[in-house]
């Protein structure tokens, strides 16, 4: 199963740190999401980090620094829904109900389903999704190893979701909540916590 990580909406001085040690863990794929942010401040971080990890990332927002720094794709949301016309790579996007999958599995590498549980990061929304109708959605093979969990998600919610069919999950707030971007310098507890994702999810 896929283990894909969502930055921070905010930057922060250590945040090349930090994701180019989650990626010496062994992080597969990492979401650039960066809302209402001037694209320098993404072409600055991007340069921070080393090129080999770079083909990891897929951008959520400046759809230009895909080809830019050689990463590995774009992911189609409410904010941006226009692909270029000569686009060719990675294309995921955000889906809220077994329609909006319908329509975007034809032409995306994955989905991601969401937000499914209360959020553990103030800038995910509020869940739209209960338990029962993800089961409903299982039985109809709506969810499938294209679809990403996401919303909410942490370490005791990956059995119960890999059981249901899910290609993987998404997190956020599940390692972000464990670095405070004001005070705290010392990242282990994240790294630490990232190998307990990475071992739920092999």
């Amino acid at each position: 199963m896929k283990l894909i990580l969502m930055t921070r909406p905010e930057f922060f001085v250590e945040e090349h740190q930090i994701l180019t040690a989650l990626f010496d863990e062994g992080l597969d794929t990492l979401h650039l999401r960066k809302p209402n942010s001037e694209p320098v401040y993404s072409e600055r971080l991007l340069s921070l980090i080393p090129e080999g990890y770079r083909k990891k990332i897929v951008v959520h927002d400046h759809f230009y620094l895909k080809q830019e720094y050689g990463l590995k794709g774009i992911h189609l949301s409410n904010r941006n829904t226009e692909i270029a016309q000569n686009y060719k790579g990675h294309i995921s996007c955000s889906c809220h109900n077994t329609q909006e999958l319908s329509s975007c599995t034809s032409f995306c590498d994955y989905m991601l389903l969401g937000p499914l549980f209360d959020s553990l990061d103030q800038d995910e929304l509020n869940p739209a999704l209960s338990i029962q109708m993800l089961r409903q959605m299982a039985q109809k093979k709506v969810i499938n190893k294209k679809v990403m969990a996401f919303g909410g998600i942490g370490l005791n919610d990956i059995q119960e979701l890999s059981n249901l069919g899910f290609g993987g999950f998404v997190i956020l707030g599940d390692i972000w909540n464990r670095f405070n971007i004001h005070s705290s310098s010392d990242y282990k507890e994240v790294i630490h916590h990232f190998r307990k994702l990475r071992k739920a999810v092999d």
